[in-house]
Parts: C-alpha cells; structure tokens; sequence
C-alpha cells in the first residue's frame, strides 16, 4: 500500500495514477497533528489495513498530477541519517565506521516543494539521494534477525547539505538540520511492497541529467546493522525515519532554479526544486568527475556572495 497526504493533509491511497481520499477510515482515530494521525495508523496497522483498503477500493480516485502531495510524514518525531554508509562502487577499501547524525523534524519537505538556499557561507550545496526506513513499532536493542519486523515502510529520502561551514563547530548540526533539507516522498510504501530493499536502484536527476545512480547493495552497514545500532543508543518509535545514507560519488551542486528527482526502484519519483535568492554559482561537475580530473573534494563556487 502506497500512503500519502495531500491537499490539506487529507489521508489518501495512491492507486494506478490516482489517489484515493480515505480519510474516512481512520475518522475515528483522535489525533493532534497528521503526524500524529499517521503515527497511530502505523502503529495499529493491523487493526486499520483492512478499512483503507476498502476505502481505496471502492472510493473515487482522483489523478495525482490534480493534487498537492504533502509529505507523508510531515514531523517525524526522529529523523536518523547514516553518515558514510555506502561502500562507493568498491572504491572504499573497507566500511567506515559505523555512525549516524540527528536531522532536525522541522526540516521536512514534500513532493513539489522547494529547498531554500540559505544566505551562510557554505563552500558548496548538495543533496544526498537515499533510501529511508519508517519505524513500524517501539524498537530498542533489535537483534539483526528481527530487524525488518520493525520497519512499516519505505521513502525516498534527500539529506541536503550545506558543507564546509566551520565556525563554531557542531557542523553537522549546522550542516544538515536546515529549515527544507529534508524532501521526502511522494509516498511511503508499506514493506510488503519491496521485496528485497538490499537490492534497490536508486537514480537522482538535477534538470534532468543523471547524476547519481547506485544500488542499495553496496550499502556497507546493511539494514539489519542499522538496526541492530541505533536501537542500542535509544528507542525508536512508530513514524521515526532511519536514512540510510548515499552513494556520494554522483554528487554535485545544487543552486537555483534547479529541478530535481530522486527515483527509489518501487518508491516512486520524488519531485522538488531549489531556490537561492543570491543566485550563487557552481560548475555541474560531480565527486566523480572531480576525482577523475585528479583534483580533490567539490567543485569550487564561481560566482556570487562568499566565491
């Protein structure tokens, strides 16, 4: 099943090219925020699968291009990212030890919104395609074994980045936890829709060319690891988001105007843009092409404030 928010943060079904209101279903389910809302409904999936099902099978759809998709989680209550977590197409000659950052909730964005470029003076702007876990049910010190009994569900999931700021420390903080750095969506897919998320192709397009494309096979702490650590640092909960980390090799700047889409295989495409209001320059060279070239780190800014 394909969940969703959309227009005024109604519940909806995604079916064929069309979502399906059935907000209805859960009407009797008391809730403060849709995060709440949606955290009930994963929590007690069981007790409601049935009555959206049913909604989605006999209620009107509407097509998806005729709606605003929300993001289908608007506050996650935590957001964890892995940081360095993939194995860089065998480049790396072993996994990095494993570790992981706090993203602010706040920075959440969904399908069709905009990723504003703040005025600081970040060396470079990027963001990171992966693949996101959502917390089905309380977990704390999970065995690997049991690991995907804790996951509802599955997201396209952009870690934005605002790099090489170094005043004051906490850079991950400063770098990672911006107001829009978080994009998600367009749905979240429950996990029995994804047969193998060990085996996932996952493509980023900045106006359409490819700039990023890896499988989640060479993810160097598999889910299970994932798992398995952040649970044995604090509980999780249902509606909690684990980002999985990326492949950075196909990174490159993101600046304004640019349209972007993240492609997780079975997720759907995510849809955002960006926005700057210095109009800030980089070249459109990625890692990759950086290193190729036998220079090192991210293509230098060109023109604008702090080049």
């Amino acid at each position: 099943m394909k969940l969703v928010f959309f227009d005024d943060f109604k519940l909806g079904v995604v079916k064929d090219e069309t979502v399906v209101d059935v907000s209805g279903a859960v009407s009797r389910i008391t809730h403060t925020s849709p995060q709440d809302l949606i955290n009930q409904v994963i929590e007690n999936f069981s007790r409601h699968r049935s009555a959206l099902q049913k909604a989605a099978d006999s209620g009107p759809g509407k097509p998806i291009d005729q709606v605003r998709l929300r993001s289908p989680l608007p506050k996650p209550p935590n957001i964890i990212c892995m940081a360095v977590n993939y194995m860089e197409d065998g480049t790396r000659e072993e996994p990095a030890p494993i570790n992981a950052f706090q993203k602010s909730p706040n920075a959440v964005i969904g399908d069709g919104d905009t990723m504003i470029l703040p005025d600081i003076p970040a060396s470079i702007f990027e963001g990171e395609a992966e693949i996101a876990l959502v917390i089905g049910k309380k977990a704390k010190n999970v065995k690997p074994e049991d690991a995907y009994d804790y996951i509802f569900g599955y997201m396209n999931f952009i870690d934005g980045s605002a790099r090489g700021l170094q005043a004051g420390g906490n850079t991950f903080y400063q770098m990672k936890s911006r107001d829009t750095f978080a994009p998600m969506g367009p749905y979240l897919v429950t996990a029995d829709e994804i047969e193998d998320p060990q085996n996932l192709a996952i493509n980023l397009w900045v106006n359409e060319d490819l700039k990023q494309s890896f499988n989640t096979d060479d993810m160097a702490h598999k889910i299970p690891r994932i798992m398995e650590w952040v649970t044995s640092i604090h509980e999780l909960e249902p509606g909690d988001v684990i980002a999985t980390g990326t492949n950075h090799r196909g990174l490159s700047a993101l600046q304004d105007g640019d349209k972007i889409e993240l492609e997780v295989q079975g997720l759907g495409v995510l849809h955002f843009s960006t926005r700057d209001d210095l109009k800030r320059t980089w070249a459109r060279t990625t890692r990759l092409e950086m290193a190729e070239q036998g220079k090192e780190g991210t293509t230098p800014q060109l023109t604008g404030k702090y080049s």
